[in-house]
């Protein structure tokens, strides 16, 4: 469903720390869109941490969006540390391929 999704999404690899960053909060926003209305946020959070944790080692991104999910189930209630990318032209697929095999 979209959870699978967004994990393939998210398990891209190796990623500098600011665009696993980026990719890990984007990642928790679009599981977080997707929840129905009615559903329990814990049972979910525990769920979407269940299913991504075997991907941790193997892609900062998906460890960035475990990250999320753990602080958002920690008592006291804090604000989680999202931002929203800054608008701008980032050269499409071929650029994002090119600054990987740099990296």
């Amino acid at each position: 469903m979209l959870l699978q999704r967004t994990i393939s999404q998210l398990n891209v690899g190796p990623l500098p720390p600011d665009e696993a960053a980026e990719l890990g909060q984007l990642g928790y926003l679009q599981w977080l869109a997707s929840l129905p209305g009615d559903a329990g946020y814990l049972h979910e959070a525990t769920h979407a941490y269940t299913k991504a944790q075997p991907f941790v080692r193997s892609s900062p991104a998906v460890a960035v969006f475990c990250d999320l999910l753990v602080a958002s189930m920690r008592l006291p209630i804090e604000p989680l540390p999202l931002k929203m990318p800054p608008r701008e032209r980032r050269g499409g697929a071929r650029t994002r391929r090119l600054r990987r095999m740099i990296h």
